[in-house]
């Protein structure tokens, strides 16, 4: 079957993409920037198209025939509040686009809103569901809750609160029930459905086994992880309290705060079981859930996270306008060290393991610091880390930089900063052969200033950016 994927280089995207290739499907992945699903490139059973639903399609693009096709668009880390018009103009341009085919289904992953009052997220998903039904092509729609896997947003939101905080002082929202489920069950509900008549024109809530408060949810992860912990919830917390605390504790950032904390005071438990039924699937329960994350981790098999979707940031380029650093009205610390032929994997493999639990090799405590600064202005700080230790991909969140272009054959390691600056900044790694028995690494860091306030802050820090980039070019070649 030929399948079309939206969001696929998001967090379920990944996810569902390894499965349809296993069951023989051929795909047609859409995506803004092709460079973010590189990995596929090669392969004569996936196809990628850069498109981008937020706008309107342009004539030259024509759809390509398929046989069904998935609705994983979201936009949750929009502007606070205007995520609603933002997925309302996706979802009619999508339908206006697969209608062109011969497409027999459409399978859209929704959230479960079965309470009288929702959220704004939560009314703009159920909105979106109504628009994708008015079209011709029949609609099956599974609405999940909380998505329980190793990089989930949640999973790593209560991870984040769990690991770090023994005694957690909480807003009233840790008392709402929920029914999470396994990424792993998502997935199989989102290929056992395909181009299966029986749930055509359906709605489905997908859920576990046990209907839990989010309180439950971290003490039973404290469990899983051999850890005890308190938790004593206050009724003084607002709104605006507790996106602060989940922005200043965890690694979202403040809009997704917002949104977050709007969702979970609302009720998500499903209203039926009728899919598990059809699909003769038995769910894993939460602390299964948990458990599988973890051994996915302790291998560094998580296919994807929710740090590289934008959705934990505030990045709003196409890559293409950042993978050429410029060159004028910049300023720059270029490093250049020579080092044996014979090392030069080894230094590749260095700035591939570059930040997360590993650091950035020199001073590691002033990095921290900025990520702390960083934090408290606003921006997404060094809670991100990296989805695995060893492996960049174009697209990926390291800390607090976005990387714009991994080519190890090419040995060019390219990051676009998405901390808080007055400006724009850029780090680059590049090696090339020297001699016959050497090769030179260079490293630059490229600041373009905005206005005065910008060299300001260039030059105020330049004897720190001295000391971190010169260490830091050392330690990599060592």
């Amino acid at each position: 079957m030929r399948i079309l994927i939206t969001g696929s280089n998001g967090y379920i995207g990944k996810r569902l993409i390894p499965v349809l290739l296993k069951e023989g499907h051929h795909l047609i992945c859409c995506v803004r920037n092709k460079h973010r699903l590189s990995v596929f490139s090669d392969r004569q059973d996936v196809e990628l198209l850069e498109i981008d639903f937020s706008l309107p399609i342009p004539a030259a693009i024509t759809p390509p025939e398929i046989d069904a096709a998935y609705y994983l668009i979201h936009s949750l880390s929009s502007n606070i509040g205007s995520f609603e018009e933002q997925e309302k103009k996706c979802a009619r341009h999508f339908i206006q686009f697969v209608e062109k085919t011969k497409c027999k289904q459409i399978i859209y992953l929704s959230g479960i809103a079965n309470s009288d009052q929702l959220s704004e997220h939560l009314q703009s998903r159920r909105k979106v569901g109504e628009i994708l039904r008015e079209g011709k092509i029949p609609l099956t729609e599974l609405r999940a809750g909380i998505i329980v896997g190793s990089g989930s947003a949640s999973f790593e939101i209560i991870r984040d609160l769990v690991e770090k905080l023994p005694i957690m002082i909480t807003p009233q929202w840790i008392k709402t029930p929920c029914q999470p489920i396994a990424i792993r069950d998502v997935i199989y509900y989102l290929s056992g459905v395909l181009l299966k008549e029986d749930c055509y024109h359906q709605i489905f809530d997908i859920g576990g086994p046990e209907i839990l408060t989010y309180k439950q949810m971290m003490l039973q992860f404290a469990e899983v992880r051999g850890m005890r912990r308190y938790i004593i919830s206050l009724p003084v917390m607002t709104p605006r309290l507790s996106s602060y605390w989940l922005y200043f504790i965890t690694s979202t950032n403040y809009r997704l705060a917002v949104n977050l904390v709007n969702s979970m005071k609302i009720p998500v438990v499903c209203s039926d079981n009728r899919i598990s039924e059809i699909l003769q699937h038995h769910p894993l329960s939460y602390k299964e859930a948990v458990s599988l994350a973890f051994s996915k981790i302790e291998q560094n098999m998580v296919e994807s996270s929710w740090i590289d979707s934008f959705v934990s940031s505030e990045f709003n380029m196409e890559f293409s306008q950042l993978i050429n650093v410029p060159e004028h009205g910049c300023l720059k610390d270029t490093r250049t060290l020579i080092f044996p032929k014979e090392d030069q994997e080894r230094v590749l493999d260095r700035i591939w393991s570059i930040g997360g639990s590993k650091g950035w090799y020199y001073v590691n405590w002033l990095w921290k610091i900025r990520g702390f600064i960083d934090k408290i202005a606003g921006g997404v700080g060094l809670r991100r880390g990296r989805r695995h230790p060893s492996s960049l991909t174009t697209g990926d969140a390291l800390d607090f930089w976005r990387v714009i272009l991994a080519d190890r054959e090419a040995k060019r390691l390219l990051l676009y900063a998405e901390m808080r600056l007055p400006g724009e900044a850029w780090l680059e790694f590049t090696i090339k052969d020297n001699t016959e028995s050497t090769c030179e690494l260079t490293q630059t860091a490229t600041f373009r200033p905005r206005g005065l306030t910008g060299r300001l802050y260039w030059y105020g820090i330049y004897p720190v950016h001295i000391m971190v980039f010169k260490g830091m070019a050392r330690r990599i070649i060592r």
